[in-house]
C-alpha cells in the first residue's frame, strides 16, 4: 500500500478506535468515578474530539486523493447527485425528531447532569420506521455516491466497516436501557439499509413506544 493510503487508513482506523472508546459506557463510567465533576460535560467535549480529529483526515483525503478509479456521467451523474441531495434533505428533515441539546451535550451542561447514561427516553421518528440509523444510511448514500479516487474508495470502505461495527456497539448500550423493547424492534427493523419486508407501521411504532421498559438484568 502506497505511503500516503497507509497513512489515511491507520488516520481511520485510530479515529474511530479513540471515538468509540470515548462513546463506550466503559469509559463515561471511568470518567464519572474519578472525575464527576467533568460529566455534565463530557458530551461536548465529546464532540468537539470528534469534528477535530476528523478534519486533519479529510485534509489528509483531499491532498493525497491518488489516482481517480470512476467518476459518475451523464444520467448515472444526474442519479448519483440527486440520491446524495435526497440524503441531505433526509439528514436535514429528520432534525426535528432528534433532542439536540442531549445530542450536542448542552443540556447536560446547563443541568449539570452526571449520569452517564443518555437522557433521552426511547422513541421512534418515521425515519426510524424504516431503519434503525438514519443518519448512517443517510451518510452511506452520501459516501458511495460520490466520484471514487484511490483514498475516497479506501475511506469509504473503512467508513462502512466502521458504521457496521459501531451501530452494533451503540445497540448494546441501547439494549442495556430499553432490554426487551428494543430487542424487538431489532427484530422488525433493518439496522443500516431499509429493507421492503422489514418497515414498521405508525400503528405498532406507537404500541412498542407505548410499551413498558423491561431492562437487560445485571
Amino acid at each position: 500500500m502506497p505511503t500516503p493510503l497507509l497513512l489515511l487508513c491507520l488516520a481511520w482506523i485510530g479515529y474511530f478506535a479513540v471515538h468509540s472508546a470515548l462513546a463506550s459506557l466503559a469509559v463515561k463510567t471511568w470518567v464519572a468515578v474519578r472525575w464527576p465533576g467533568l460529566m455534565p460535560a463530557y458530551r461536548i467535549v465529546f464532540n468537539l474530539l470528534a469534528v477535530l480529529g476528523v478534519t486533519p483526515i479529510l485534509w489528509l483525503l483531499y491532498r493525497e486523493p491518488g489516482p481517480l478509479l470512476w467518476s459518475w456521467s451523464g444520467v448515472w451523474a444526474y442519479l448519483a447527485n440527486g440520491l446524495a441531495l435526497a440524503a441531505v434533505a433526509g439528514v436535514f428533515y429528520t432534525l426535528r425528531d432528534y433532542d439536540g441539546g442531549e445530542f450536542l451535550g448542552l443540556r447536560q451542561w446547563r443541568n449539570r447532569i452526571r449520569s452517564v447514561r443518555d437522557q433521552e427516553a426511547f422513541h421512534l421518528s418515521p425515519a426510524h420506521r424504516f431503519v434503525r440509523h438514519p443518519w448512517y444510511f443517510f451518510s452511506l448514500v452520501l459516501i458511495w455516491t460520490r466520484d471514487m479516487s484511490q483514498a475516497m474508495l479506501l475511506s469509504a470502505v473503512l467508513m462502512t466497516a466502521y458504521f457496521i461495527v459501531g451501530s452494533r456497539l451503540e445497540e448494546r448500550k441501547l439494549i442495556e436501557y430499553h432490554g426487551a423493547r428494543y430487542r424487538q424492534y431489532m427484530v422488525r427493523v433493518a439496522g443500516l439499509v431499509p429493507l421492503p419486508w422489514k418497515i414498521m407501521t405508525p400503528t405498532e411504532a406507537r404500541a412498542l413506544v407505548g410499551a413498558k421498559d423491561n431492562p437487560e438484568p445485571g
